[in-house]
């Protein structure tokens, strides 16, 4: 074959590289799947997004509403990785479903608070006197057994009501006293803030995440906040066999880099605290 013609290819060749150079990197590029909550889990996962790109991975985020399917979707490895929950969550999701979740790193926390509707709310303000919206109200509390536990002992943090002694997550059943005769309504998660605003229920006890998302803001909104020495992180939770992975070791390292801490810390205002 002709030699000249052999170097004429060649360079045509790099030159169509060059010209898809970008698609080619892409390609190169390894991914990394991770199921997230909408606020702040995925707003997070996208702020660092391009800094793992650099490093050669392509994370590819996919947004749930509810606690359910994202550890169903890591268990039956439709996704590497998901980004949502607590670990007392996972630890009672592995306990009732059998499976063996692991957390890969430790994030943020976001406290806990108790709202009011706006006819509740102005109650309170007009009177200063929280047992104007406390007597006979009915209070929504999520519905899953961890979080409705950690509403439950907020609740009598501020001497709402008393759960029976020894039991660390409770749910109303495990109520011992209830001396403003407030009526507890388990409600999914996210139909918390829906509820409060069409006036279903006089309060609630949401999860920041779905707090942030209704344009609520804790810091401001919340007539009760969770204390800051709360327990319940949320976390990166993975498969065993994914733990000790380069990518998901990249993944851990750019959520709990000095730049996320800072992201989170001015983008948020402390409704979503670092935990690392």
């Amino acid at each position: 074959m002709n030699t000249r013609k052999i170097k004429l290819n060649s360079v045509k060749l790099l030159l169509a590289l060059g010209l898809t150079g970008s698609v080619f990197n892409a390609l190169a590029n390894e991914t990394i799947t991770i199921g997230a909550s909408p606020v702040p889990h995925a707003e997070m996962l996208k702020f660092i997004k391009p800094a793992l790109a650099k490093q050669g991975y392509d994370l590819k985020i996919t947004e749930f509403s509810d606690y359910i399917t994202p550890n169903l979707a890591v268990t039956q490895k439709q996704l590497d990785a998901n980004f949502f929950q607590h670990q007392p969550y996972l630890d009672q999701y592995n306990k009732d479903h059998g499976t063996n979740l692991v957390t890969l790193v430790k994030v943020h926390l976001e406290p806990m608070g108790v709202y009011a509707n706006k006819s509740s709310e102005a109650k309170f303000i007009q009177s200063k006197k929280a047992t104007d919206i406390l007597k006979g109200s009915k209070i929504g509390v999520p519905n899953d057994p961890t979080n409705e536990g950690r509403a439950l002992n907020i609740l009598q943090a501020n001497g709402i009501l008393k759960i029976k002694a020894g039991v660390a997550y409770p749910t109303k059943k495990d109520i011992a006293a209830n001396p403003y005769n407030v009526q507890i309504i388990e409600l999914d998660p996210a139909m918390l803030p829906r509820s409060l605003a069409g006036k279903q229920i006089d309060l609630a006890v949401i999860n920041s995440n779905f707090a942030l998302l209704a344009n609520l803001k804790p810091t401001r909104d919340a007539v009760i906040l969770e204390s800051k020495n709360s327990p319940f992180a949320n976390i990166v939770a993975v498969r065993p066999d994914e733990l000790n992975q380069p990518k998901m070791k990249a993944l851990a390292k750019a959520l709990t880099s000095p730049e996320m801490k800072k992201f989170i810390e001015q983008q948020y205002n402390g409704a979503v605290i670092p935990a690392f």
